[in-house]
C-alpha cells in the first residue's frame, strides 16, 4: 500500500524595494518549496504569508506595521496561517517586530533565509524564532538551484541573478551596510552553474545584481574574477541572449567593464549609474568619494566605448546642506548627461546613518527642488523615447499586453515595446521598427 501524497501548503510573498529583493524572494519560494509549499497569488488562501521587506524608503518600518494590520483578519480567520517578516526591516528591528506585532510567527534577516525551512518548522512547534544574524556561511550554498520540475520549473524569459551582496561605501544617507552587511561576491561557477540552469528553464535574459555590482570580484578559475570577467563568460552560454547588471557605483567602473560595454554584443546598451548630486560639496558630504567632474568624464568613456548606451541614474534632492547653488549643479549636471530615465527622491533620514543627525533642508524647498528636477527628467525621457521612432531595436518579449493580441518586451535599451502581431510570442527576441512613442512606452512593428 502506497504512503499516501502529503497536502501542498500555499506561500505568499510580498516583495518591496530593489530587485534583489525580488530574487531573494524567489529563492525564499524555492527553500520553502523542500518543506512542500507552493507559491499562491492570493494572500486569503496561503498557509504561510512572507513579507520580504526595504528599509530604503522612508517610514520603512511603519509601512510594515500597517501590512500587518491588513492581514490581521486573515489570521482571525485562519489561525493556522504563519506570518513571516524577511529582508532588511526584518533585519533592523527583528526583536522589536516580535514584541509590537504578536501576529508575526517568525522574523529573518536576508542573510539568512536559507534556514527558512528549519524556521517553518520551528513554527509549527509553536516556537517564534528570530534570526538576523550575520553568518559565516554562504547562504546560497545551502539553497538549491531550482526544481527541475513541477509548476515553478519554466521561466519567464528574464531573470534577476545576485552575483554581490553588502557595501563597503559607507554613503552618509544609506542603510545598506548596516542591513546587508559589507561586500561579499558569489564565486564564479556557482553563478555560472546558476545562469546555465535558469537558461535551461527558459530564460534568455539575465540581470545581474549587487549592491555595488560592479565591485564583483568572486572567486573563479586563475583568481578573482571581475565583472567583466564574468559577464563574457555568461556570454558564452548557448541560449542566454541578453545580459544586464544594476546597480553601480562611479567608483567601481573598470577600464575592463568599460571596454566589455564596447565589444561584447550580449551586454545591453543600457546602464544604471547614479550620481546622487551634481554638487562637489554634497558629493563629499554624502561620502561618495568622487566628484562631478570625475563622473562626466566617465559617462564619456563610455559612450565613447558604447555611442548608443541610455544613461539611467538616482538623485536626491535637500540632502542636509544643499543650497540653491548645490541644486543648480546637480541641474546641471542632468543636462550634460543627458538621462534616458532616472529616479528621484526627497531625502530622508534613515536611523542609523551618519546624515540622520545633520540639519534638514525645508520640506517646501525639497518639494520645490523635486518637481523641478523630476520636470528635467522626464523631459529628457521623452526626448530619447521619441528619438527611437523609425529605429529598429530588438525585443524579448515578456508578456501579453493590455490590448487583444498584443505582446510586450523589453527593447535593447529597456524601453517597454507593445506590437500586435501573432509572431511575437513570449520568449522570442525579435527586430522590431518603432513607430510610436508613448509616456512610458513604444509602439512598433515586427520587420
Amino acid at each position: 500500500m502506497t504512503a499516501p501524497i502529503p497536502a501542498l501548503r500555499k506561500l505568499f510573498i510580498k516583495t518591496y524595494g530593489c530587485q534583489m529583493n525580488v530574487y531573494d524572494s524567489e529563492r525564499m519560494a524555492e527553500a520553502l518549496g523542500a518543506s512542500g509549499y507552493v507559491t499562491t497569488e492570493r494572500p486569503e488562501e496561503a498557509d504561510m504569508i512572507l513579507l520580504n521587506t526595504c528599509h530604503i524608503r522612508e517610514k520603512a518600518a511603519e509601512k510594515v506595521y500597517s501590512e500587518l494590520g491588513r492581514l490581521k483578519p486573515l489570521k482571525a480567520a485562519n489561525p493556522d496561517l504563519k506570518i513571516g517578516i524577511a529582508g532588511c526591516v526584518a533585519q533592523a528591528e527583528g526583536a522589536e517586530i516580535m514584541r509590537r506585532a504578536p501576529v508575526v510567527d517568525l522574523v529573518v534577516g536576508p542573510q539568512t533565509y536559507h534556514r527558512l525551512p528549519a524556521m517553518e518548522a520551528a513554527v509549527r512547534r509553536g516556537e517564534r524564532p528570530v534570526d538576523t544574524e550575520f553568518p559565516e556561511e554562504d547562504k546560497f550554498d545551502h539553497l538549491p538551484l531550482g526544481p527541475r520540475g513541477g509548476p515553478r520549473a519554466r521561466r519567464a524569459p528574464a531573470a534577476f541573478l545576485t552575483v554581490q551582496e553588502g557595501c563597503d561605501k559607507f554613503c552618509a544617507f544609506c542603510v545598506v551596510p548596516y542591513t546587508r552587511g559589507t561586500e561579499v561576491s558569489r564565486p564564479a561557477e556557482r553563478l555560472l552553474a546558476e545562469a546555465r540552469d535558469l537558461v535551461e528553464r527558459g530564460v534568455r535574459e539575465i540581470t545581474l545584481l549587487g549592491q555595488n555590482v560592479n565591485a564583483y570580484h568572486g572567486a573563479g578559475p586563475g583568481g578573482d574574477w571581475s565583472l567583466a570577467r564574468l559577464i563574457r563568460a555568461l556570454a558564452a552560454i548557448d541560449g542566454l541572449v541578453r545580459i544586464r547588471y544594476t546597480t553601480s557605483h562611479p567608483n567601481d567602473m573598470s577600464e575592463d567593464l568599460i571596454a566589455a560595454h564596447g565589444d561584447e554584443p550580449k551586454l545591453m546598451p543600457y546602464l544604471h549609474l547614479p550620481v546622487q548630486s551634481g554638487s562637489d560639496r554634497i558629493l563629499k558630504a554624502m561620502n561618495r568619494k568622487h566628484t562631478a567632474e570625475h563622473y562626466l568624464r566617465l559617462i564619456e568613456r563610455l559612450r565613447t566605448a558604447r555611442p548608443d548606451l541610455l544613461l539611467s541614474g538616482d538623485f536626491i534632492v535637500g540632502f542636509p546642506g544643499e543650497t540653491d547653488d548645490d541644486f543648480e549643479a546637480t541641474m546641471d549636471l542632468v543636462r550634460a548627461v543627458g538621462y534616458g530615465q532616472a529616479y528621484s527622491f526627497k531625502y530622508s533620514a534613515r536611523p542609523g546613518t551618519p546624515a540622520a543627525e545633520r540639519p534638514g533642508v525645508a520640506p517646501e524647498v525639497m518639494d520645490d527642488r523635486l518637481q523641478r528636477l523630476q520636470a528635467l527628467l522626464a523631459e529628457q525621457q521623452r526626448t530619447r523615447q521619441e528619438a527611437m521612432v523609425g529605429r529598429e531595436v530588438g525585443v524579448l518579449f515578456e508578456k501579453p499586453g493590455r490590448m487583444e493580441g498584443q505582446m510586450v518586451g523589453k527593447s535593447d535599451h529597456l524601453h517597454a515595446v507593445h506590437v500586435s502581431d501573432p509572431r511575437a510570442q513570449i520568449g522570442s527576441e525579435m527586430r522590431v521598427r518603432i513607430t510610436q512613442s508613448g509616456p512610458n512606452s513604444l509602439g512598433g512593428d515586427l520587420l
